[in-house]
C-alpha cells in the first residue's frame, strides 16, 4: 500500500500542472494532500471525481485558504472532519479516514508565521492533536504538512533559522514529545543524512540550488512498524512548493 502525501498550494492550480498525469502514474492506493485553497463547490468533477478514486474534503470557512482532502482507491468505512474544537475545526486542517486495518489522520498544521503572531494558536492546535492521537486506540497513521523541521538536518540553514516559525525550540520540543508518545518517522527509519527537503522557498532560486526545509511527514504508530516497507521523498515532481512524501506500507 502507497500513501501520499503532498502540499500542493492550491488544487486548482496545480491541477493545471501535472496533477492528474502524477496520480495516474504514481498510481497511489490514497493521496492525502494539504492547502487545498478551495470548496467543493469552486472545484471541477475531474477533480472531485478522478478516475479510480473517491475524495473526501475539508474546507476551511475562509475563501481561498487552508483546507485537505483524501483521494483513495477504497471507500473509507468512516471519514470525520476536524477534531471537534471549533475554533481549529473552521480552518479546515483536518481530515480522519477509518480503514479496514488503520486510521489515517491527513493533517495541515499551521504556520506561526513570519513575525511569529500565530506560533500561540499553533502551538494550541498542535497541542490538541496531540491529545486527539493519543486517544485513537487503533493502528494510526498521521500524514500531512506539519510546518515543523524537526532535527538540524532536516533545513538547509538551522542556524540562520533558530528564530523563525518552523524551527523554534518550542515548535522542535513539541516535535519531541510526539515522537515520545510512539509516533515513528517513516523516512528516518530508512534515511539519516542531510539535504532531504519537501518544500522550498519560491525565493533566491531555493530549489534549485535544494535550500529547503523537511517539514512533510507520514508517522505511524508503533504497532504499524512491521509492516513498514519503505518511505522516501519524491523532490522531482513540481507543481508546488511542496514536493509529494511516500509511505509503502504492506498491509
Amino acid at each position: 500500500m502507497k500513501i501520499i502525501s503532498w502540499n500542493v498550494n492550491g488544487i486548482r492550480s496545480v491541477s493545471q500542472k501535472g496533477f492528474f498525469d502524477f496520480l495516474q502514474k504514481i498510481s497511489p492506493e490514497i493521496l492525502v494532500i494539504q492547502e487545498t485553497k478551495a470548496n467543493t463547490e469552486q472545484l471541477s468533477n475531474e477533480i472531485l471525481e478522478p478516475d479510480g478514486y473517491k475524495t473526501f474534503w475539508n474546507s476551511a470557512q475562509k475563501k481561498g485558504y487552508s483546507g485537505v482532502a483524501i483521494f483513495s482507491k477504497t471507500e473509507p468505512k468512516k471519514v470525520v472532519s476536524g477534531i471537534g474544537i471549533p475554533k481549529f475545526d473552521g480552518e479546515g486542517r483536518v481530515l480522519l479516514a477509518k480503514f479496514e486495518k488503520f486510521t489515517l489522520l491527513n493533517i495541515y498544521f499551521p504556520s506561526g508565521q513570519r513575525d511569529l503572531g500565530r506560533v500561540p494558536f499553533k502551538m494550541e492546535f498542535n497541542e490538541a492533536i496531540l491529545d486527539f492521537c493519543k486517544n485513537i486506540n487503533e493502528p494510526l497513521i498521521v500524514s500531512g504538512d506539519f510546518n515543523i523541521a524537526h532535527k538540524e538536518r532536516d533545513l538547509k540553514n538551522y542556524k540562520a533559522n533558530v528564530n523563525t516559525s518552523g524551527f523554534l525550540p518550542i515548535e522542535r520540543e513539541w516535535l519531541d514529545r510526539f515522537t515520545e508518545a510512539g509516533f515513528i518517522d517513516t523516512f528516518r527509519e530508512f534515511e539519516q543524512g542531510n539535504n532531504h527537503f519537501s518544500w522550498w522557498s519560491y525565493q533566491t532560486f531555493a530549489r534549485e540550488k535544494n535550500i529547503g526545509w523537511r517539514i512533510d511527514y507520514h508517522f505511524i504508530t508503533k504497532n504499524l512498524k512491521p509492516f513498514l516497507k519503505n518511505a522516501y521523498i519524491l523532490p522531482q515532481v513540481f507543481g508546488s512548493d511542496h514536493c509529494p512524501v511516500v509511505v509503502e506500507l504492506e498491509l
